[in-house]
């Protein structure tokens, strides 16, 4: 059962941007939402190899934080990283393809969810090991900062790898050198499917970052407008050469771990309260109330998402399965 404690407090609303700005947002979140949806039923039905760890309740934090990126700014993502790739531009069919496996995908199907390396659009990849994006984001902030040009890294990851003595590492070495990051904890609550009260001591997590000295807030991470004025002060802070910020987003995955979970290990109370606060429904309802859009409008934005997505599933059914040449394709520059 999560607790009290992290359930998404109420925050004041941010000023809504122009109508143009926040139906991007809304896009953003709607193709995650679509996406995360299609791979559910994929994999239900056999079509995707493995397991699959979806985000669907987590898109606020993902196109929070992405739309404020430049091209050449850098992410790190996770296990639960197909909204991460999608926010910073990855291909809807490419993506599709290479968590079907199929030969047309990212790296020629052969990598799948957990192995996603999207280059052009600065993705570092998804991985299956807790943590292992924050080095890596720390990294490319390492180069960028001696490269000069004002480029950030972000690194995303869950609740479970704020008790991964990496983290605590990498804080204090880009605390030191004053690194261009932003550290990125999106709180399902849950690491697999245990409660985070119950494996992470400390009365609040933000604690982490504050023993380094780095800026650190807890925000709301069901409102994606929260989410984006957090984030552009801690990259502002970043590209101006004052270091590293911490943002612990308390949000909530829908579904469970993988796609085969059964989530019995989660409250029924807790999850309705947690669906009251949907990102998307919740952005619709502010650009809706501000006179932004219409309902209109929003239903013609889904209706051509669900069009893109249904496209790029039929284009991944037809794509050839990697052949066994392959196998050594691309492993060295």
């Amino acid at each position: 059962m999560t607790s009290s404690s992290q359930m998404a407090t109420a925050s004041p609303v941010p000023p809504l941007a122009s109508a143009e700005e926040g139906l991007r947002l809304l896009r953003g979140m709607q193709l995650i939402r679509t996406f995360e949806e299609q791979v559910r039923t994929l994999s239900s039905g056999g079509a995707i190899p493995g397991l699959v760890h979806l985000c669907a309740g987590q898109e606020a934090v993902a196109v929070g934080v992405c739309s404020l990126l430049r091209a050449d700014d850098m992410i790190a993502s996770n296990h639960r990283g197909h909204g991460h790739c999608l926010a910073k531009g990855a291909d809807v069919t490419r993506l599709m393809a290479e968590i079907m496996g199929r030969r047309t995908g990212y790296s020629l199907g052969r990598g799948g969810s957990l192995h996603i390396f999207d280059v052009a659009n600065g993705n570092l990849g998804t991985t299956g090991i807790v943590g292992g994006g924050i080095p890596l984001a720390a990294g490319a902030a390492l180069s960028a900062k001696r490269r000069g040009r004002g480029e950030v890294a972000a690194c995303f990851f869950g609740d479970g790898a704020l008790n991964q003595g990496l983290l605590f590492e990498v804080m204090n070495m880009a605390a030191i050198w004053r690194l261009p990051v932003l550290f990125v904890c999106e709180n399902n609550g849950f690491g697999e499917f245990t409660a985070i009260e119950d494996v992470t001591a400390g009365p609040d997590p933000i604690a982490r970052g504050a023993a380094f000295g780095i800026p650190s807030e807890t925000v709301d991470g069901m409102d994606v407008l929260t989410v984006r004025v957090a984030a552009q002060h801690a990259l502002d802070r970043a590209r101006g050469g004052d270091g590293p910020s911490f943002l612990i987003c308390n949000t909530y995955r829908y579904g469970g771990h993988h796609v085969g979970d059964k989530q019995t290990y989660k409250d029924d109370a807790d999850a309705k309260a947690w669906r009251l606060k949907d990102p998307i429904e919740r952005l619709a309802r502010q650009l809706k109330d501000a006179g932004m859009v219409t309902a209109k409008t929003i239903a013609a934005l889904q209706h051509d998402i669900d069009a893109e997505v249904r496209a790029a599933v039929d284009t991944a059914k037809a794509a050839p399965l990697p052949v066994a040449d392959d196998l050594g394709a691309h492993l060295y520059a």
